[in-house]
């Protein structure tokens, strides 16, 4: 049981910190101008400081610290420890307003809320990284095992290797045979058999061999896998089943219920919830509508640029494939001369085809913005998997798997696999390849934030143009 108390001793330790913050804090603010704060801090900072702490203890017990948990953003960190605050200013200031005749009440409670929610952040920035290095030295580990030589088994190992902080340790694997072909960087050691493991597993309930088992075997073994289910349950060990891979292929099964059933869906999709929906159409309305107002005024001015280096169109049209599949017009300031591969040759770096004020437009992303009308019309929206055309469509659906699961979204103006590095020319197909799961990636776990975070990401870029933006 290690483990779980060297967590537990964390997690008090970081909730001693904030109590200790907390103290700091109102001490701090005793040092005020009495015309900033209750008189009632001075004259009797004795209530002061034990309502405080009081509703500190309150707001621990519904948000306390989660800096212990190992596969953690530092947006879950921020939101927690906001939870946390509002939680004890409100209850606090709701305690005192009825104790105490307090002027200023409001005002001092979020100035206050403020100042600690800020001390509390950095507390949590400095003790998340001494974690960190802490985990890297070895302290804090779970010890992990590894069962069965599926490739599943590979992803698995790389998830829980690829930060060294999250403090896991894998011991190796047991398997019939040995994984085959095990890719650079992966470094597992084969222990023998599952016959050997059986011999193992000794039956002692007062010794716990691993914190976390990963199982990957057929359904055909599933006496193998019950008799390890079982010596996971008698020995506190967290068991994972982990669905195999069919070729390239790996379930990932998600419950959900159809009347009376529990069935297993290989893809779930936040925007298919109306709620969802909703909010992001609606964001993307209202957006779209302010972007093509400031827009209109500068058309003229982007029109005389492109005919003085280009005649043709001012406006860009071309067939891209959106939802589910379906075809439909994308909008695009014309940024290459008029040719005849416009419809099935992507644009390199150094193309011949773009004009001065096109690769311009190209490198800031402007020549995008007339796709903020197709936002308005229903067929893109400001965030999702970049539109293809329907050569690329065609020709990538044929070699790459699950190509067309992209398309269960509205294709955007902005997405996840272009902020993350995947923008532009893809000159190998394994490119693609990653495009496409960043794009799937988007689509299974969309949120508005993460909408929020690609769009100033985006933003970013525009000021910073990548060595992609051709």
């Amino acid at each position: 049981m290690r483990e779980y108390n060297g967590n537990d001793f964390i997690k008090w330790l970081v909730i001693f910190n904030d109590f200790i913050i907390l103290n700091i804090t109102m001490m701090a603010f005793l040092l005020l101008p009495p015309e900033h704060a209750p008189e009632f801090i001075y004259t009797e900072p004795r209530i002061f400081f034990f309502v405080g702490n009081a509703t500190m203890i309150l707001a621990q017990l519904a948000f306390s610290t989660i800096i212990n948990l190992r596969h953690l953003t530092f947006q879950d960190i921020l939101t927690r420890a906001c939870k946390l605050v509002i939680t004890q200013v409100a209850v606090a200031a709701v305690f005192l307003h009825f104790m105490k005749d307090a002027q200023n009440l409001f005002t001092f409670s979020a100035e206050f809320a403020l100042s600690l929610y800020t001390l509390i952040i950095l507390a949590r920035i400095i003790e998340r990284w001494l974690l960190r290095r802490y985990r890297q030295r070895g302290g804090n580990s779970r010890s992990v095992l590894l069962v069965g030589n599926d490739p599943a088994l590979i992803s698995v190992y790389r998830e829980l290797t690829n930060d060294p902080s999250t403090g896991y340790i894998i011991k190796g694997y047991y398997a019939d045979a040995p994984i085959r072909n095990l890719p650079d960087g992966v470094a597992l050691t084969y222990m023998g058999t599952i016959a050997a493991l059986n011999r193992d597993m000794v039956p002692s309930v007062n010794v716990r061999p691993y914190d976390e088992i990963f199982c990957s075997m057929s359904h055909n073994d599933a006496e193998e896998i019950v008799k390890l289910m079982r010596f996971c349950d008698d020995h506190v060990i967290h068991f994972h089943y982990v669905p195999r891979m069919f070729a390239n292929y790996q379930l990932k099964l998600t419950a959900e219920r159809v009347g009376s059933l529990d069935l297993f869906t290989n893809h779930i999709e936040p925007l298919s919830d109306m709620g969802n929906k909703f909010i992001k159409r609606s964001f993307d309305i209202i957006v779209s509508l302010l972007v093509c107002l400031l827009l209109l005024p500068l058309i003229p001015f982007i029109a005389l640029c492109i005919k003085l280096q280009s005649p043709g169109p001012v406006f860009f049209r071309q067939e891209r494939t959106g939802l589910n599949g379906v075809t439909f017009l994308c909008y695009k300031f014309r940024s290459m001369h008029v040719n005849r591969q416009a419809d099935t040759a992507q644009a390199t770096k150094d193309d011949p085809r773009k004009f001065p004020f096109g690769n311009f437009m190209r490198k800031t992303n402007l020549d995008e913005f007339p796709q903020f009308f197709n936002v308005l019309q229903g067929d893109m929206s400001i965030v999702g998997p970049r539109p293809h055309m329907l050569y690329h469509t065609e020709l990538y659906s044929e070699i790459i798997d699950k190509y067309m699961v992209r398309h269960f979204s509205k294709p955007g103006i902005t997405g996840w696999a272009q902020v993350t590095g995947y923008r532009g020319e893809t000159k190998d197909p394994r490119l693609m390849e990653e495009r496409i799961k960043h794009d799937i990636w988007y689509i299974e776990n969309w949120t508005f934030w993460l909408d929020m975070k690609i769009i100033l990401m985006t933003a970013w870029s525009i000021a910073h143009p990548d060595k992609h933006a051709y």
